[in-house]
């Protein structure tokens, strides 16, 4: 099996691509060790030192390290890790736990029902594929009053730009074609 690596715009995340499906249509992010107890893959990742996020995408893994670990010393041992999970043929998630993400309501005036829809396709068709390109997600949650929510996941999480991209790339691009959204905030959690 052979992984490639890729930079992200966030100089502390890497982007590895194993050359097989990991999450298909769906992601998932792991921002503490603690909240990857549903994924074997993420939990042995977390046992790595300086590991402190990992996103798994539809056919990569990105994984986000510390300051006090340089990539020379931590990418092998990442590589050596995603390798074994694929050989050993484990599972990714492990569909026998919950998914207790709080924040799956999206928080949303049924009276804006149209103009959502427009923003999640603007969001899923221009965004999200380019977003995955540099490791990441974005995820939609919640409109009211003109502003739009959305969680920025993986790479994206913590990323120097990420708040240029939000402001400068999606927020004009999402003003141009929706005229009611007034602008864009990041969600935390």
């Amino acid at each position: 099996m052979f992984i490639e690596t890729e930079g992200t715009p966030n100089p502390a995340t890497l982007k590895f691509l194993p050359g097989r499906d990991v999450m298909g249509l769906a992601t998932a992010d792991f921002a503490s060790q603690a909240s990857a107890a549903r994924s074997p893959l993420a939990t042995v990742l977390f046992d790595l030192e300086g590991v402190t996020r990992v996103f798994l995408g539809g056919d990569f893994v990105t994984v986000t390290k510390s300051d006090v670990v340089a990539w020379d010393a931590l990418k092998p041992q990442v590589l050596g890790t995603i390798m074994d999970h694929f050989v050993m043929e484990r599972p990714v998630i492990d569909a026998t736990m919950a998914n207790d993400d709080l924040f799956d309501e999206e928080d949303v005036d049924p009276a804006d029902a149209e103009i959502v829809e427009q923003i999640k396709e603007l969001l899923d068709t221009r965004v999200r594929p380019a977003v995955a390109g540099d490791g990441g997600d974005i995820v939609f949650r919640g409109f009211r009053d003109g502003v739009v929510r959305l969680h920025m996941q993986g790479s994206c999480s913590g990323c120097p730009s990420s708040r240029a991209t939000l402001k400068h790339g999606i927020e004009n691009m999402l003003r141009h074609y929706v005229p009611e959204v007034v602008s864009v905030e990041q969600v935390e959690y």
